[in-house]
């Protein structure tokens, strides 16, 4: 069943991200969150986020294998418009052992289910890892939050961040079961 209908999925490829792809995950991530975040984030940080270091950031988790990163590319190859990346959770003593680290799609993307098939992929991968449960964080604030209620994630806690000198509530949502994800 799928969640979302206007679908675009036939011009849409999931694959695993490679080094060359470090430069389009970071575009995606910077205009994501100057998109995603407006009016939530200030301004002043969200003009500060710089392509070249989340770049570089990137390139280093692809390269050394930090986290699983899957990318959504166009029919057009090289253009990329989203990524999902997670792994083993950071903190390790949430109680699940795996974790969604991020997702982003630009803009003109979101709601055509391919975020939806990035988890998916990402949860075939954490459960072929054998982490069979994960959870993932997000601003309480964040329009798209309800995106992860819809694949089945339930509220574990809250607790304060800091972006840019400002506070901010961030939510954790959990699935002790993967295997449900993969059935949407």
């Amino acid at each position: 069943m799928l969640l979302f209908q206007n679908c675009k999925l036939l011009s849409v490829h999931i694959r695993k991200a490679v080094v060359a792809d470090a430069a389009a995950i970071a575009r995606v991530h910077v205009d994501s969150w100057r998109t995603a975040y407006r009016g939530i984030i200030s301004d002043s940080y969200l003009a500060t986020l710089s392509y070249d270091q989340r770049r570089n950031g990137w390139k280093d988790v692809i390269e050394n294998e930090r986290s699983f990163v899957f990318v959504a590319e166009e029919e057009r190859p090289g253009l990329i418009v989203g990524f999902v990346n997670g792994g083993k959770e950071r903190s390790k003593n949430s109680g699940y052992p795996g974790e969604l680290g991020s997702i982003y799609l630009l803009e003109d993307y979101r709601g055509q289910g391919i975020g939806q098939r990035l988890v998916i992929t990402l949860v075939k991968k954490l459960i072929e890892s054998g982490n069979n449960s994960m959870l993932v964080w997000v601003l309480a604030k964040n329009p798209y939050r309800k995106f992860y209620e819809k694949l089945g994630g339930k509220y574990v806690r809250a607790q304060q961040i800091e972006i840019g000198g400002s506070s901010y509530e961030e939510i954790a949502y959990g699935w002790k079961d993967l295997r449900p994800i993969l059935q949407i």
